[in-house]
């Protein structure tokens, strides 16, 4: 074998192995659905329950014809799955049929600040410490979604908490600005970020 040779292979063996290293390890659970998992009640707060569960499904797939749910993980011990949001008792009754239809027959309205939820974990945001480092998360997702979801925002972290579920943040700043950076990002439309100690979830991300 010729040196032209060997310095091909080498070349093939050298790029093909910073691809494998690259390959994301999540591709085969990510989706275009967003099953959102819910720590408080937000308004709107009235929705249509589709389901409840006793254990999380383990592939998107599970929701047919559902592009986006909300997830409630209840003291119960049940997992409440709810489609839209509505102003009133009235407004959502009005979208019954059409949620029926789409093979939830079992389907209800709820008020989502009746449901005892289970805090998911115990993670959130508190009081700021300004000796203390916060990243800001944007959202939390049954499944893994791909990072192209969140328009208008850069390097975002990924992260698989204890509870399985994952968790997108970005940044991570001083107490001291942490606060004005969070204002910044809410400004760009995630209404509902909050801040988080990064130490707590440093442990979990995913590279």
């Amino acid at each position: 074998m010729n040196l032209k040779n060997i310095l091909f292979i080498f070349l093939v063996l050298q790029f093909g192995g910073i691809h494998a290293a690259n390959r994301d390890k999540l591709s085969h659970l990510r989706t275009e659905k967003r099953i959102i998992t819910m720590d408080k009640a937000i308004a709107p707060y009235f929705s249509i329950q589709i389901i409840a569960l006793k254990l999380p499904p383990g592939e998107p797939s599970f929701f047919k014809n559902v592009d986006v749910a909300r997830e409630y993980p209840c003291d119960d011990g049940y997992v409440r799955y709810c489609m839209g949001q509505y102003n009133s008792f009235n407004e959502a009754r009005k979208d019954i049929s059409r949620i029926k239809a789409l093979g939830y027959e079992q389907a209800f309205v709820v008020d989502s600040r009746k449901f005892r939820i289970d805090g998911v974990g115990g993670y959130g945001s508190g009081k700021i410490d300004p000796n203390k480092t916060y990243t800001i998360q944007l959202s939390a997702f049954r499944f893994p979604v791909y990072l192209t979801h969140f328009k208008g925002i850069d390097n975002v972290m990924e992260f698989r908490m204890k509870d399985k579920i994952f968790r997108y943040t970005i940044g991570s700043y001083k107490g001291t600005i942490a606060k004005q950076e969070l204002d910044k990002i809410k400004a760009k439309g995630y209404k509902d970020a909050f801040l988080v100690e990064f130490e707590r979830y440093l442990p979990f991300k995913i590279e």
